[in-house]
């Protein structure tokens, strides 16, 4: 009888006679083109769950929801919540959804009106295309449960989009969408009306407590739940006002935008903290209108700050706010020895996974801009009669390659590759030092700290770096010089051997005026870089393949050439000088005869060749290095610190985020919503809102 009224009523929205749900699959199944690797994707996804009935692969009720379902989200929204959407997917009604039904349905979830689509299926029991108001009240009241606060559906609110019950007006699915828009305002004005008995203004804490958890319940943590009553301390009188529930309301409806713009004002705060005013100054900036009030910043502060309003907080201390998932971290020791020696362990085989990563890293950088290294032109003595070997670094390579063929280019490669360790060092105490200053909660480093960290990295390597230095110098060197003079060039093992222990670290002073503050000025040039420029995560970016390089590359560039003078000095204390040439006894005796014999012009001797060299280097070594990190990662990595939510989520993710997200507005309807009913295929009854059987 109700059924039979839909024919007869003035169909809104309408642009012809045909199901709306009929035509628009099977506009779907005709014109849809999905990317391949998508359609992969969807397809591992199915066989992985799908099961066999009659010889063909199909997903019943249980299988569909382990495909769709985010694993993580089932404590707050549980597996019969996510099968509402398998009556929306098993188009034919008979229990089982197919490859091509699947593939359907994964479309769908990619429109942008996703979750009101599958909500307007959900209602549109059957299948006409409109909604009339017996379904809307049958669905409705079978998914909210019998101990709910009451909804009126005889209210003015009600009658405004579908008129008198008697069926004189249905919703199309334009209009449907705009009543479930404003369905959880109306909800909320209802059962503050209903609970506020009195009609004094105010409700008490656990009444507000029970509204929010009838309407937005999935959307809060746990915490923020436990602490919803303490929203009546704002004000006093230890009661709740209609203005503050709805304030709250607009801050949980807001929460994406609430997390975007806490997310960009830390990002942008010197100390990666916020108060209030900076919120709200924020929010102005971000939008034309204003579109948060006072009174909600209070509220995102309070609960965010656990009652104290005033304070600057971390986007850390967001967390409980922001993801419905979070909990509160717990101490798995309480003996603080016992921590102590955890937290020693634990740092001493990161810094060695790290160290391992950097090695390798470190090889990979070298290897590359090995050709670029040429010692040849820093040692070449302009003073010299016929020592004036090299007109520029061209004509430096053209004579290394006539003379020494390709290999030339490469000799002294083995000990540097030996001295990849050093690049490890380096990172590894720079790692280690800026994890140590930095703050637990922002993320943030000052400055000195970034200064002190790369410094002591730079220092920390010169132990290791020297002696390898000045070998690999002395085998480039010697190369050409035998060509020059008939010599026959010797090994490695000869020069340690004539160098002896000391000898090897001849000129380390000036190696070590030359790498302190080449990475005093490299490694927070790299991250700022990294974090100002590239805005690395910012909203979840991840930076690609061609920033992280370029910040790395960049980042090289003035750390290399203003250091060149340490190093041009180093590299003539660490080469044996020939007949006629000058010798320095020291670090300060070689600046001064550099600078009286040759100019101020000869600091800096290769310095464009050292740019072009470490530059590169450096941008290889940190791209191997962040790449290494990312794929893999420390096994034991404590991930406590980052704030993951949907803005966050990796792209392998979105598939099933969007099968999340498909739920908001019937979750909208009730917190609860799909609990009490499964979507197993059978059709809602009109005359009992129950599942008809």
């Amino acid at each position: 009888m109700l059924l039979s009224r839909v024919l007869s009523t003035a169909h809104c929205d309408s642009d012809g006679p045909s199901s709306l749900t009929a035509s628009a699959f099977k506009t779907v199944r005709t014109a849809v083109s999905v990317p391949e690797n998508e359609l992969k994707r969807w397809r591992r996804t199915f066989d992985s769950y799908a099961k066999v009935v009659n010889g063909e692969r199909y997903l019943d009720p249980e299988s569909f929801v382990n495909a769709i379902a985010p694993k993580g989200d089932l404590t707050k929204i549980g597996r019969a919540q996510f099968a509402i959407l398998f009556r929306v997917a098993d188009t034919s009604r008979r229990g089982l959804v197919s490859w091509d039904d699947f593939t359907v349905f994964e479309t769908l979830l990619k429109r942008p009106d996703a979750d009101y689509w599958m909500a307007f299926q959900y209602f549109d029991v059957d299948h006409s295309g409109f909604i009339d108001f017996d379904e809307f009240k049958t669905v409705f009241s079978a998914n909210i449960g019998s101990d709910a606060i009451p909804f009126d559906f005889d209210c003015d609110w009600i009658k405004l989009y579908l008129g008198k019950k008697n069926g004189t007006h249905v919703l199309g699915y334009n209009e449907f969408t705009q009543l479930m828009k404003g369905l959880q305002g109306e909800r909320l004005r209802q059962a503050f009306k209903y609970l506020d008995e009195d009609q004094d203004g105010f409700i008490l804490p656990e009444q507000f407590k029970r509204i929010i958890l009838e309407i937005a319940g999935h959307k809060l943590s746990d915490a923020v739940i436990d602490r919803l009553p303490t929203l009546c301390t704002l004000t006093p009188g230890q009661r709740i006002s209609y203005s503050e529930v709805v304030a709250f309301h607009n801050v949980i409806r807001e929460m994406d935008m609430v997390e975007r713009i806490i997310r960009e004002a830390t990002a942008k705060s010197k100390d990666g903290r916020i108060d209030q005013s900076d919120f709200l100054n924020h929010a102005a900036s971000s939008s034309r209108y204003s579109l948060f009030t006072p009174m909600e910043a209070s509220i995102i502060f309070h609960f965010a700050g656990r009652g104290v309003t005033s304070q600057r907080l971390a986007l850390l201390e967001f967390a409980q706010l922001l993801d419905p998932r979070w909990r509160a971290p717990h101490d798995e020791f309480d003996d603080s020895k016992i921590q102590a020696k955890t937290s020693f362990l634990q740092t001493f085989l990161h810094s060695s996974y790290n160290f391992v990563q950097g090695g390798i890293a470190g090889a990979f950088g070298a290897t590359i801009v090995y050709p670029i290294d040429m010692g040849e032109m820093q040692n070449q003595r302009s003073t010299v009669v016929g020592q004036l070997m090299y007109k520029n670094s061209i004509d430096c390579a053209q004579k290394i390659l006539r003379n020494e063929g390709v290999l030339g280019f490469y000799r002294g490669l083995g000990p540097q590759l030996i001295a990849s360790p050093e690049k490890a060092i380096k990172l590894t105490v720079n790692d280690l030092i800026r994890a140590r200053a930095m703050d637990p909660e922002t993320g943030r480093i000052k400055l000195h700290w970034e200064l002190i960290a790369g410094g002591m990295a730079g220092g920390c390597q010169v132990v290791f770096t020297n002696p390898l230095e000045i070998v690999k110098i002395r085998l480039q060197v010697q190369g050409e010089a035998a060509k020059v003079e008939g010599a026959l060039p010797k090994g490695a093992i000869h020069i340690i051997r004539q160098l002896g222990v000391l000898g090897l670290y001849k000129g380390a002073t000036a190696c070590l005026l030359r790498d302190i503050p080449f990475s005093a000025i490299y490694f927070p040039a790299y991250w700022h870089l990294k974090r100002d420029i590239f805005h690395e995560g910012h909203n979840g970016k991840q930076l690609s393949f061609v920033e992280t390089l370029g910040a790395a590359a960049i980042a090289g560039m003035p750390a290399a050439y203003f250091t060149t003078p340490a190093d041009v000095v180093k590299t003539r204390l660490q080469v044996e000088a020939r007949q006629g040439q000058t010798n320095y006894k020291g670090l300060r005796d070689a600046f001064v005869k550099i600078y009286r014999e040759e100019g101020f012009r000869a600091l800096f001797k290769g310095g464009p060749a050292r740019v072009i060299r470490s530059s590169p280097q450096f941008g290889f070594t940190l791209l191997g290095y962040e790449t290494l990190k990312t794929t893999f990662p420390y096994p034991w990595q404590d991930k406590s610190q980052q704030v993951e939510t949907a803005l966050t989520s990796r792209p392998d993710e979105m598939s099933k985020i969007r099968a999340r997200n498909a739920l908001k507005i019937l979750l909208d309807v009730h917190g609860d919503f799909g609990r009490r009913v499964t979507g197993g295929g059978r059709p809602l009854s009109l005359s009992n809102p129950r599942l008809s059987s």
